[in-house]
């Protein structure tokens, strides 16, 4: 009797360690690196619980600025990327690590200041001569510095304007841009800010829009499937659904509704209209 229970027991325990009894599925997990922005404003909390409970899957999200998650879908460290860079990501595509970009949404950039505006940026004809008044030093500027999609749209910008950015006046955070707007307003500084992070934070800062409105400001976001030819371990088919679902009428409705009932306007706008 003895020897029929323990194998009895053994035997249970044999089915429970190659989980036969007991154990459910881990749900499969999709490794998502996106900007600060989407992740700022709460957009992804709006959108991916929809994702999940369609899926059954779990979306893991790392929000750094667009350099550094295209970085890691280098790495095969995650599966897909939402980011907003063009120039960046046609690098990516062209160097085999992405299998296609599609775009998504879309906002655009504006130049936050003090209600002061001490260089007098507002009334510019363009971006790049708002910029070349701000490369005088009339008052600080502060900059993401890391490499993200806005710092690389500052850089252009400064380029453009035919200025090198240096000295006291010119910050250099290394933050995400909502740290980077809290600290602008600290010091009455400008600041290159995508507009949804600003209306977002808007209660928070004194900072006035100084500059909007030129089309070079635009902000485009697309989603990037990380290709499994350079990583045998990338989760295509989750990946690849996830992008298919960012595109799908229902999404981009999700995507054009946010932000409205809080700030009257939507804070990204669909590339596709539902």
């Amino acid at each position: 009797m003895r020897r029929r229970c323990w194998l009895i027991l053994m035997d249970f325990m044999l089915l429970a360690a190659t989980g036969v009894v007991g154990a459910s599925p881990d749900p499969p997990i999709l490794r998502l690196a996106t900007t600060t922005s989407t992740d700022n404003t709460g957009l992804l909390d709006h959108i991916l619980p929809v994702f999940e409970k369609a899926t059954g899957a779990r979306v893991h999200v790392i929000a750094v600025g667009t350099g550094k998650a295209l970085k890691l879908g280098e790495n095969g460290d995650v599966d897909v990327l939402l980011v907003h860079d063009p120039e960046l990501e046609a690098q990516f595509l062209h160097n085999g690590y992405g299998l296609y970009r599609r775009p998504v949404m879309y906002n655009d950039f504006i130049i936050a200041g003090a209600t002061a505006d001490p260089a007098r940026i507002k009334g510019s004809a363009t971006a790049a001569d708002a910029f070349r008044k701000m490369g005088g030093g009339a008052a600080r500027f502060v900059s993401r510095g890391d490499e993200s999609g806005t710092h690389q749209m500052e850089k252009r910008l400064w380029q453009k304007a035919g200025i090198t950015p240096a000295g006291r006046w010119y910050v250099e955070a290394g933050q995400g841009m909502g740290p980077v707007l809290l600290m602008a307003d600290s010091l009455q500084a400008y600041a290159l800010t995508d507009r949804a992070t600003f209306l977002k934070l808007k209660a928070k800062l004194s900072l006035l829009v100084l500059f909007e409105g030129d089309p070079a400001l635009f902000n485009q976001y697309s989603v990037i499937p990380v290709n499994p030819a350079r990583h045998p371990g990338i989760h295509v088919e989750l990946a690849e659904r996830f992008a298919r679902w960012l595109a799908e009428p229902a999404t981009q409705a999700l995507i054009g509704n946010f932000g409205r009932s809080e700030f009257g306007v939507s804070l990204f706008f669909p590339n596709t209209t539902p």
